[in-house]
């Protein structure tokens, strides 16, 4: 098995900082003590079942220009429902986390999300990794690498597509009304905003089309990876949050704790036994803005239930509401905004004081 040197990895940060620096942000120098090595990268496919389609006509199609058509076949035995994992493992020398750490996306999103940013700055997967922690980035199912399946045979209904003024407008970059085709003319919020708005175009091409109709097989996915990998620490964006809760709810003895960033749903504790999750800390952290937007504000209300309801049974779990803390700004896309690292740094933080890491 051969190693990446942790020099070799030190320069690849650097060298996105430095991007960092010539775009107007803060660079963040890997600190001497933070050089690791990588003992390994790799990936795998998790979840999933068999399905056999058949009765579907057949087409005659051209994939390439200037070669012969070719009669195609839809019917027969496909695989669907599977997610994509990548990971990227530390040596023991390097490593500081006690458990790996798995990024889960959100809505509409992939795991890209933890990875460079769209300004070209290092995103938290570098950051982790040089915290000391074995990092996992999933895509799960429908998204990304983790592939489509045909609807309505498979997926019972078709894809939903985000607007960029949905994407604006929703991650609170900006108040409803602001978005603008013309880039000049799109306006954030009066207060400002740490989302870095210069990227907001190159942000939109991670969108990826999702399904209203696969919390059932996602879930299951999410379940079978938490058995392949863990015990594990989960950091859960938006969508994904009620999926972590899930999962953490079936394998409590598997989870050894959640950071959830602005999750838009989780379980309710008026109609699910939350008693499982007793022994697991978790940490909530919210951005700024989320009484300009209806969608947040129920969500966040929402959120706050089944937080108290954890701490009422004796779990631990803390709440940071950036705002309350003098940190403005934040949009929903934490892990994006200039100040990303300030809030790695506080759950990196959480994570030493709960035992999770050094």
């Amino acid at each position: 098995m051969k190693l990446i040197s942790g020099i070799v990895l030190a320069a690849m940060l650097a060298s996105g900082c430095a991007s960092q620096q010539q775009q107007g942000g803060q660079s963040r120098m890997p600190p001497a003590d933070r050089v690791v090595v990588v003992k390994e990268v790799g990936s795998f496919h998790v979840g999933g079942r068999q399905v056999t389609l058949s009765g579907l006509p057949e087409k005659e199609l051209v994939f390439s220009a200037g070669a012969a058509p070719r009669r195609v076949n839809p019917n027969g035995d496909f695989e669907v429902g599977q997610m994509y994992v990548q990971y990227i493992r530390l040596d023991a020398a390097s490593r500081k986390g006690r458990y790996p750490l798995l990024m889960w996306h959100g809505g509409g999103l992939s795991g890209v999300t933890w990875e460079s940013k769209p300004d070209g700055q290092p995103g938290w997967q570098s950051f982790f990794l040089q915290a000391g922690h074995d990092v996992y980035v999933s895509d799960a199912v429908e998204r990304g690498r983790a592939s489509w399946a045909r609807y309505p045979e498979i997926f019972e209904t078709e894809p939903v597509f985000r607007t960029k003024q949905e994407a604006w407008e929703l991650f609170r970059i900006g108040p409803p009304g602001s978005y603008a085709t013309d880039p000049g003319k799109r306006q954030v919020f009066a207060q400002g905003t740490q989302f870095p708005v210069e990227a907001f175009d190159q942000f939109t091409k991670q969108g990826i089309p999702r399904w209203a109709s696969n919390d059932a097989a996602t879930q299951a996915a999410y379940d079978q990876y938490v058995q392949k990998v863990c015990p594990c620490v989960i950091v859960v964006h938006s969508q994904g949050g009620n999926f972590a809760f899930n999962a953490a709810l079936r394998a409590p003895d598997k989870i050894r704790g959640v950071v959830a960033i602005e999750p838009s749903g989780s379980p309710d504790p008026e109609k699910v036994d939350l008693s499982a999750l007793k022994g697991i800390p978790f940490l909530f952290i919210w951005g700024d803005y989320l009484d300009r937007a209806t969608l947040w504000t129920r969500a966040s209300q929402t959120l706050e239930r089944f937080e108290k309801a954890l701490q009422q049974q004796g779990t631990d779990a803390t709440r940071i509401d950036l705002p309350k803390l003098g940190v403005h700004g934040n949009s929903h896309m934490l892990m994006m905004d200039r100040n990303s690292d300030e809030i790695a740094q506080r759950v990196q933080n959480w994570l030493v004081a709960k035992g999770l890491s050094r």
